[in-house]
């Protein structure tokens, strides 16, 4: 019995002296992602946000952030995307205006230009569309899209299935 009562009190020892502290939370940062279109979720409209948005789902319309989209490599965009930083690691049809950077990851699939200060395409990506290097005093918030699209869609050898072409012009004052 003496044993017993021993090696329980030692056990007590040790769970007391093993417990971890409580984990506390670190406050949300600006780049954490903020809002979510999940895998096998589609969404068509207008998207407007100020924190950091993931796709990894089917996405059509237009995009305006002053912050980061992240498609993911199952996402889908067709759209026409001013943001202020954009990462792509899925497929995207539209042109991008990025007010900091666009990043194509290697799985990156795009059909459209992009125009930036800073562009990173990784090896394996691919872009069929040109790049427009800008200052950042030329890529200035009173940029506006104007969208037009070509009368014959038309689908290539990339799988994408159509042609859309953006121009961006100074506001109007």
């Amino acid at each position: 019995m003496g044993n017993f009562s021993r090696a329980r009190r030692v056990e007590n020892d040790s769970e007391a002296e093993a417990s971890p502290p409580v984990p506390t939370l670190a406050p949300p940062q600006a780049d954490m992602v903020s809002a979510f279109i999940d895998q096998g979720s589609e969404f068509e409209g207008k998207l407007s946000f100020r924190d950091t948005v993931r796709i990894d789902g089917v996405f059509r319309g237009e995009i305006r952030s002053e912050n980061t989209l992240v498609v993911g490599e199952t996402g889908e965009i067709e759209a026409e995307v001013l943001s202020g930083q954009v990462e792509i690691s899925g497929s995207l049809i539209g042109n991008v205006i990025a007010q900091e950077s666009i990043v194509l990851h290697k799985t990156a699939r795009v059909q459209g230009d992009l125009t930036a200060p800073s562009c990173v395409i990784e090896e394996g990506a691919v872009l069929n569309g040109r790049v427009e290097m800008k200052s950042p005093a030329e890529m200035s918030p009173e940029t506006k899209l104007r969208v037009t699209e070509k009368a014959d869609w038309e689908k290539d050898d990339s799988g994408f299935d159509s042609d859309r072409r953006l121009e961006s012009t100074p506001s109007e004052v």
